[in-house]
């Protein structure tokens, strides 16, 4: 990938800058008071440094869910089948690395209506 790639989402806009046969590298910018999907993904593996802004990370589903408030200068990582959402409380610019499944996305809840909503959250291993 040799140019930055400005997809356009309900909730502000991602950045491509990298997707290689093992990373992918984007910037997220998320407006304030705006939240993406309650999701999973199967795969894909990713970790985000919060550049600029306040969010809320949410993780979990239902009577499991909890919130963990991220100022700049934070970063996370979110492995494979666990459930999350970031919820801007001011306007936020995040970096965001992952192995390259960009289309591994379960959503549980979206605000937008997108396709792909399931209300089934992961089953875990036993």
């Amino acid at each position: 990938m040799d140019e930055v790639e400005r997809v356009d989402k309900p909730w502000g806009y991602e950045l491509r800058f990298a997707r290689a046969e093992r990373y992918a590298g984007k910037v997220l910018f998320i407006r304030a008071g705006s939240q993406l999907s309650l999701q999973y993904h199967e795969h894909k593996d990713e970790a985000f440094f919060l550049q600029e802004g306040t969010l809320d990370l949410v993780l979990g589903h239902g009577a499991e869910q909890r919130i963990v408030r991220l100022e700049a200068g934070q970063a996370r990582r979110v492995r494979p089948r666990t459930v999350h959402r970031f919820r801007a409380v001011t306007d936020c610019l995040l970096f965001e690395v992952s192995t390259p499944e960009l289309e591994d996305v379960v959503r549980l809840e979206d605000d937008f209506g997108r396709a792909g909503t399931s209300d089934e959250p992961p089953r875990r291993e036993t």
